[in-house]
């Protein structure tokens, strides 16, 4: 079989040929390639530039087949990994079809389809739907999905990268191989802008993992994008990782251009830049802001405001990252560094939408590791580099929710449903014995949680048949199901119940006990973690633990590389504004720069304490992780630690001891030990708990009329927790939710090789005074104090004289 073709060996039926020749468009090569794969039945991945017309092109197959030989039942399926970009192909499907003067139908079933719809539409289904991996799941919990499937011909998965890594694409994954079953002749079509591991793509959509299934076909390159990093007038800042220094001269581009997309990489950031715009708003032109956190109702109207080009400008979040066509967008600015080339180059992709001129992109970094960052992402987009795609193996508490799925829809036998679940790669390799694990979990709850009858949702029977146990572990099922679990805040109070503020779950997960924190001008100590509560006491001790952050993107690797590339080559350094390439030479003159693979470690006093700065380019998250381990490492060392601060390339403990022998503290060892009691003790393991909990079907999320608080399905996760983690401690669940908490939450894969390769290639530069490298993590101690006449003032650190210090060359 021909995985690549230059010419297509097919015509366009006339209707569709006709379309294209009244807009004066001719199909490009790509296009016509899917469409021959289509007519010869060819599972096909398309990686094609955005403005390429991917999404037509994997609809051409199903329009041709549809004018040349009408159906009634449902023909294609399209799963989009976002609800808003469902609407928009939808509107734009309907564009062609409508011109065309064909009878085809098309309709969207995401969450926020009415249940009338939802109802009508599987008993009579158009010929093309457009859905998400949890509305499909869902689909295929009815028995009658089974002739509702079973002449389905194409199922199309648009913006494949998003979500094929993930639980979500363990769901899809799961669903395509019950698909499979239902109709054998399915055709799988996937596609892409920004994908590196092209084959690994392959192996996830092909049926049993097979890539020789799977078709290969390239879109034509599209003009390279025009990106520009934006300076600030002065210098580049020291710290922050936000740009929003620089609101006015980003206004200033959304009043050159026609309409503007302004990307940031958290919620809580899009909202403080969408007011610092409005604030240097002088034209009082109309923008907007779009993000997960808001109604439903807030985004549609903003989404159709864009559509309508009623906006100068949109903030958003990775909510619009994928695939919605404005095509009056002519520029994308991204506020603070991308922190991947993959990642940027999709933002890129909402500019202009054609892929004949250059997307116009802007970068404003937050500081001067963030301007090696900008460039670094610039340099890999330029070469054509993305960031590495990293395929796991399928998650336990997601195939415990499709087997109940499949149980909703009809009973089944343990073999048959082992040999379908197996043809899903991300379960290609489960072993027998864990399967049976995971249905004793849903037919008992396990062994310690076997005495109550509301776990016991499966029952086998004599003759070895799986089977729901009662009707309302349906509805229940229906109710509950998806992957997505809502992100809780807690209160932060003291005992007297005053509150102080909100903080996010993430954050409060990782305290235990006894730590201290700085947050709304007060060093806090930990008291205890309840259910919606993070209760605290004033306290005199210094803030340990830094409370900044959030939800943060991951630094990837290739771009770390590049920037560690960037400071070991002092020949890059010419093409770097002044002030960047005097503190890289002024680091060099006073310490080292670290060669690739090198873990440089800086020790050195300032103002009675003493500081140990590590540069392992790693990410913010995993820098997190490791602080609170090295942190409690030094507490049984001696070394009296005061706290850590941590960014994407660095991370900074500070103590009153001086640390001599900093390989000790990064022994991989400190995995084994300290990782294990710190999970254990703070609230990490049973945040990840919970999660799994909630998707694995064990706690419900909504009783039929109401839906539980997050309080309450809390307070079911944590007693069931307790409970397991006390009598049966090799439970699925909990086995699941470490596998969570290691790598989603901690990010223990890159500490692992970190800390692997510490010993062999740290170089430890003892100093007297703190060094420009250390000048960008160091500010981040005391960020978020204000004014206040606390003790702990003394920790403040004035960032003009330690800037001074640090660039001062005797």
């Amino acid at each position: 079989m021909a995985m690549m073709r230059e010419q297509a060996v097919s015509d366009l039926p006339i209707p569709l040929e006709n379309w294209f020749a009244s807009r004066g468009w001719r199909p490009r090569r790509h296009q016509r390639e899917m469409l021959a794969e289509g007519r010869a039945r060819h599972h096909a991945l398309l990686v094609a530039a955005t403005g390429a017309g991917k999404t037509l092109a994997g609809f051409l197959p199903t329009l041709a087949e549809l004018i040349e030989a009408p159906t009634n039942g449902l023909h294609t399926l399209y799963v989009s990994p976002l609800k808003a970009l469902a609407v928009d192909v939808q509107r734009n499907l309907l564009t062609p079809i409508d011109e065309m003067g064909v009878d085809i139908r098309v309709e969207t079933r995401t969450g926020d389809t009415p249940s009338d719809r939802k109802a009508r539409q599987r008993i009579k289904p158009p010929q093309i739907l457009l859905t998400t991996p949890e509305s499909l799941s869902l689909l295929l919990s009815y028995p009658d999905s089974i002739t509702m499937f079973e002449n389905l011909r194409t199922i199309v998965v648009d913006e494949v990268h998003a979500f094929a890594t993930g639980k979500r694409g363990d769901l899809l994954s799961l669903c395509m191989a019950r698909l499979q079953k239902i109709s054998p002749g399915m055709r799988r079509v996937a596609l892409s802008a920004t994908v590196a591991d092209a084959d690994g793509y392959r192996a996830w959509l092909a049926p049993d993992g097979d890539i020789d299934q799977v078709a290969m076909v390239r879109g034509e390159p599209g003009a390279d994008p025009n990106i520009a990093i934006l300076l600030p007038e002065g210098r580049v800042p020291w710290s922050g990782h936000s740009g929003r220094y620089a609101a006015a001269q980003v206004m200033a581009e959304i009043e050159a251009h026609e309409t503007s997309i302004v990307f940031c990489n958290t919620r809580s950031l899009a909202e403080l830049i969408f007011q610092d715009l409005w604030k240097v708003n002088s034209g009082n032109l109309p923008i907007g802001v779009h993000h997960g956190s808001l109604a439903k109702e807030a985004r549609r109207k903003v989404e159709n405001a864009m559509a309508e080009g009623k906006l100068r400008a949109l903030v958003a979040t990775s909510s619009l990252d994928l695939g919605v066509d404005w095509g009056n967008v002519d520029c994308v600015i991204q506020m603070g560094a991308p922190k991947g080339s993959s990642r940027l180059l999709q933002r890129i992709g909402r500019a202009n939408h054609r892929l004949d001129e250059s997307s116009q992109a802007i970068v404003v970094p937050g500081n001067r590791f963030e301007y090696l960052e900008a460039r670094a992402a610039l340099d890999a987009v330029e070469a054509g580099e993305l960031d590495a795609d990293i395929f796991r193996v399928g998650a336990l508490d997601v195939l415990a929710q499709h087997v109940m799925a499949c149980a909703c829809a009809a009973p089944f036998h343990e073999a048959a449903l082992l040999d379908e679940i197996r043809s899903a790669l991300p379960y290609s390799a489960l072993p027998t014995e864990t399967f049976e694990r995971v249905l004793h979990f849903i037919s008992d709850g396990g062994y310690s949680l076997k005495a109550y009858d509301r776990f016991k949702r499966l029952t086998k029977d004599a003759d070895g048949t799986w089977r729901v146990s009662h009707p309302k572990f349906i509805g229940q099922h229906r109710l509950n199901a998806g992957i997505i679990v809502e992100a809780t805040m807690l209160n932060v109070r003291f005992g007297n119940g005053r509150v102080l503020g909100r903080v996010e779950e993430a954050f409060a997960a990782q305290l235990s006990h006894g730590d201290t924190f700085f947050f709304a001008g007060l060093s806090l100590e930990v008291m205890k973690i309840d259910l919606e509560d993070l209760v605290v006491r004033a306290t005199s001790k210094p803030a340990r633990i830094p409370t900044y952050g959030g939800s943060r993107m991951p630094l990837s690797t290739n771009l770390a590389d590049r920037v560690r590339g960037f400071l070991a080559h002092p020949g890059e350094w010419a093409r770097f504004p002044d002030d960047v390439r005097e503190w890289l030479e002024m680091q060099a003159y006073r310490s080292v720069m670290p060669e690739p693979g090198q873990l440089l470690v800086e020790t050195f006093p300032r103002e009675g304490r003493h500081y140990m700065v590590a540069y392992s380019f790693e990410g913010w998250n995993a820098h997190q992780s490791l602080g609170m381990l090295i942190t409690r490492r030094m507490e049984t060392q001696g070394l009296k630690p005061l706290g850590f601060v941590a960014n994407d390339y660095a991370l900074a403990v500070y103590g009153l001891e001086k640390i001599t022998d900093p390989a000790s503290l990064f022994s991989a060892d400190i995995l084994e030990h300290e990782f294990v009691e710190w999970v254990q003790q703070s609230h990490l393991l049973k945040r990840a708990f919970r999660e799994v909990a909630v998707i694995g079907g064990l706690v419900e999320r909504q009783h039929p009329g109401k839906r539980k608080t997050g309080k309450q399905v809390t307070f079911s996760t944590d007693l069931i927790y307790d409970v397991l983690r006390k009598y049966e401690p090799t439970h699925l669940l909990l086995e699941a939710a470490w596998a969570d908490a290691r790598a989603r939450m901690t990010d223990v894969g890159r500490l692992a090789s970190l800390l692997d390769r510490a010993a062999a290639t740290m170089v430890h530069v003892d100093l007297e005074r703190v060094t420009p490298l250390a000048v960008p993590v160091l500010t981040l101690i005391g960020r978020e104090k204000i004014s206040t006449n606390s003790s702990d003032d003394a920790l403040l650190i004035e960032a003009e004289a330690m800037i001074a210090d640090a660039m001062r060359p005797d």
